[in-house]
């Protein structure tokens, strides 16, 4: 299994003024849902930050997003070592096949798969 890259999830309220301020910092706006907006460095663009108001889907937002290339593998691999499952398997409308789990820290990571 691999990863193919970690983005951090911002609580954003005020997404779009959110937008703006990490512009300055040179972000650009690659995905848009209406309730989580996802912006990249152009020169880098797996350095990415997920702003979102909440998750529509799952029950709870999660704190970060890891892509990795065989979402099934991973979500098999943890549900062996009896880690908690938040929000299950599924394949989502966008495009993604997801699953949410609890870290040890507490964390929630959204563990994800391109279609």
């Amino acid at each position: 299994m691999s990863v193919r890259r970690v983005v951090p999830t911002v609580p954003a309220a005020a997404r779009e003024e959110s937008v703006a301020f990490y512009g300055v910092l040179g972000l650009e706006q690659v995905m848009d849902h209406g309730w989580v907006t996802t912006l990249a460095s152009p020169s880098h663009p797996t350095a990415q930050l997920s702003l979102m108001d909440e998750d529509r889907t799952a029950p709870v937002p999660p704190d970060l997003s890891v892509e990795v290339d065989d979402v099934d593998a991973v979500y098999a691999a943890l549900r062996e070592r009896g880690a908690q499952i938040l929000y299950p398997l599924t394949d989502e409308e966008w495009g993604v096949r997801r699953f949410f789990v609890r870290d040890p820290g507490g964390r929630v990571v959204n563990v994800l798969s391109h279609r």
